[in-house]
């Protein structure tokens, strides 16, 4: 038995399709993302705007203040009655105060065992060695020492009372310095005179400069003259100042290095920085 062929029941005019509301949903999705990206961006560019403005105002407070402390400094200042001058320079030197004490804190630092505290003790132990070569003076004071060696520039040892230093060497009469300043210079030489003499006993300090000739500093002269037979003592000295250039070496040179005397305290050499 055939049934008789009905035409497709008609969709209803008012659902949309499956196509659509894909779509649509896609398309709220996309939104929604969109838009809590930018929620989150705002509140981040509203957050450092908010602590630009904070420090900006924290700034202009600073600037207020600095103004009424500089006004209250002068006499019309001090004469209003719209500022509380007391309590403002107060403030003001309680900040001042605090600010020094923050200065003078000593600085501490974190240990985590035996080998960061041996070696923080060891970078103190260097640090205050350094601080006290920085303080101790730049002098030497050397006492005559008679040589072998043929020639007239003298040669020097330390005595135990006399400083020394390691920016002054000594190395065969010859004092070199290793930092450039301004230095006074000065020497003593005793000699003995046996027999009158019509040239006299000149004491020199020289300025050596390597390959360069030998430059005079100071000289100082004496009369060769004794009415004794036995040794008769007679001391020169010199001294000046003079801006010496690192490296340079400076040195004592006599007539007759023969006649010198060596006791203790009659002839010395000194260089100290000024």
């Amino acid at each position: 038995m055939n049934e008789p062929y009905g035409p497709e029941a008609p969709r209803p005019i008012g659902s949309p399709s499956p196509g659509i509301m894909k779509m649509f949903i896609g398309f709220l999705t996309v939104f929604i993302v969109v838009q809590t990206i930018g929620t989150v961006l705002f509140c981040l560019y509203l957050h450092m705007k908010m602590d630009k403005m904070e420090e900006v105002l924290s700034l202009n407070e600073d600037y207020i203040f600095l103004k009424k402390v500089q006004k209250c400094q002068t006499a019309e200042g001090q004469k209003s009655t719209l500022l509380d001058c007391e309590k403002i320079l107060k403030g003001f030197q309680n900040i001042q105060c605090k600010d020094g004490a923050l200065k003078e804190q000593p600085k501490f630092e974190m240990q985590r065992g035996p080998e960061n505290h041996e070696h923080s003790r060891l970078t103190h132990k260097n640090e205050t060695s350094f601080a006290a070569e920085k303080r101790e003076p730049i002098a030497v004071h050397l006492a005559g020492q008679q040589s072998n060696k043929a020639g007239s520039v003298l040669e020097w040892k330390e005595t135990m009372y006399g400083p020394t230093n390691s920016l002054i060497s000594n190395k065969e009469g010859k004092l070199k310095v290793e930092e450039a300043g301004l230095y006074y210079i000065y020497s003593q030489v005793s000699f003995c005179t046996r027999e009158v003499s019509l040239a006299p006993f000149t004491l020199y300090i020289y300025l050596h400069i390597p390959k360069e000739e030998d430059r005079l500093l100071l000289k100082g002269q004496k009369t060769q003259s004794t009415l004794k037979s036995s040794c008769e003592l007679q001391s020169i000295r010199v001294g000046g100042v003079f801006n010496l250039r690192e490296d340079d070496m400076v040195f004592v040179n006599v007539t007759d290095s023969t006649k010198v005397n060596y006791s203790h305290g009659n002839t010395y050499v000194g260089i100290f920085k000024l």
